[in-house]
């Protein structure tokens, strides 16, 4: 029997040989790695420190998963990876190079328009074995790596999954990948914008 699932994996092996990664879990967006991030974190009430100039869905996830946004002033042109502090996660969207991986830390990646330029998709690069294992359950409803009537269904995930179709294009263009490549994109201030600010 074929499984199209294993499609994803290939391409999440693809994402660890070349970031030098122990694990790499694909979710449909590089929005949605950073959110499951924050919420493996539990950042309820926490303040999370990011650029006042970056892309608006960061300080969505932040409020989404719970925390306070907390801006730190920013050149207008945000280029490579920056650090969502005090927490060891970083977006890393405009930041994807061979061996870039830094150990204990958790980098989420876009292909979105980015260097892969895929249609959809994200992912997490960790070598955390437990965080591994919840991300992985997380993304796909809580469900374990087995058929749904089988289950045994012990915690409340989301519809974040990369599916086969994009991770197989996502295969094909990291083979003719331009190595070395570090992205930048001008955005707004974000920080004067009142639905990202505490009363």
């Amino acid at each position: 029997m074929i499984n199209p699932h294993k499609i994803t994996e290939d391409f999440e092996q693809a994402i660890c040989e070349y970031t030098n990664s122990k694990y790499a879990v694909a979710v449909d967006s590089g929005t949605n790695a950073l959110f499951l991030c924050l919420k493996y974190f539990n950042i309820e009430g926490v303040e999370i420190t990011i650029p006042n100039h970056t892309y608006v869905s960061v300080p969505c996830s932040i409020i989404n998963a719970g925390g306070k946004v907390k801006f730190k002033y920013s050149s207008s042109i945000l280029k490579g990876k920056y650090q969502l502090k005090p927490l060891p996660v970083w977006d890393s969207a405009l930041y994807f190079v061979k061996d870039m991986y830094v150990p204990e830390q958790m980098m989420c990646l876009s292909f979105t328009n980015k260097v892969l330029s895929l249609t959809k998709g994200g992912m997490i690069l960790t070598d955390n074995d437990e965080a591994n294992i919840w991300f992985r359950k997380a993304r796909y409803h809580g469900r374990n790596n087995v058929s749904h009537l089988e289950d045994n269904f012990d915690m409340v995930g989301y519809n974040m999954y990369m599916t086969p179709e994009v991770a197989a294009q996502g295969l094909l263009k990291l083979g003719s990948i331009k190595e070395g490549e570090i992205s930048s994109e001008k955005y707004q201030d974000l920080s004067k914008f009142k639905v990202f600010n505490e009363d």
